[in-house]
């Protein structure tokens, strides 16, 4: 069982265990981070309310990764982030995170194309290549934020004629 969006429904009951129906089956988180992994979409339900729980099932998700080896978000950067909630700049923060996870996700595609590649071209090419793929990527990133944000990317407003002004 799916919904219109073609995405599979993961209800949640009251023991912790989850179902998957489109496959009639219980599932472990495991089966949930291979979803992830291999971008299948789902939505994890309540059994009984029928609320959407998906977010706080991914959280449950990272922790359990983050408690196993070498964690992604260290103590500052937990820090960091909710230094962010509740004020004006927690909206650009989860813009600011998506792009670039989208652009880091972008470069790990490329890589391993070039170094699918590399046998076929010569290694500082591969490199030369790969580097100025980057650079344009993240100065079109910076580029969209400063520009939602009235800014240049030179660290200048513009006024309402044109003129660029300092900073402050």
């Amino acid at each position: 069982m799916s919904n219109e969006n073609n995405e599979r429904i993961i209800k949640k009951y009251p023991n912790r265990r989850l179902y998957d129906t489109a496959i009639s089956k219980y599932v472990t988180f495991g089966d949930i981070r291979r979803l992830v992994r291999e971008a299948i979409k789902f939505r994890v339900v309540d059994a009984k309310t029928d609320e959407d729980i998906t977010r706080s099932v991914l959280l449950q998700l990272i922790l359990e990764e983050e408690e196993k080896g070498q964690p992604i978000f260290t103590t500052e950067i937990l820090e960091q982030i909710i230094r962010t909630y509740g004020n004006a700049m927690q909206g650009f923060m989860t813009a600011y995170l998506k792009e670039s996870m989208d652009v880091f996700l972008t470069q790990q595609k490329l890589m391993q194309a070039q170094m699918t590649n590399l046998i076929k071209h010569a290694p500082l090419s591969v490199f030369t290549e790969l580097t100025q793929q980057n650079l344009k990527l993240w100065q079109t990133m910076q580029q969209r934020f400063f520009s939602a944000y009235g800014r240049d990317g030179e660290g200048t407003a513009s006024d309402e004629e044109g003129e660029k002004t300092p900073s402050s």
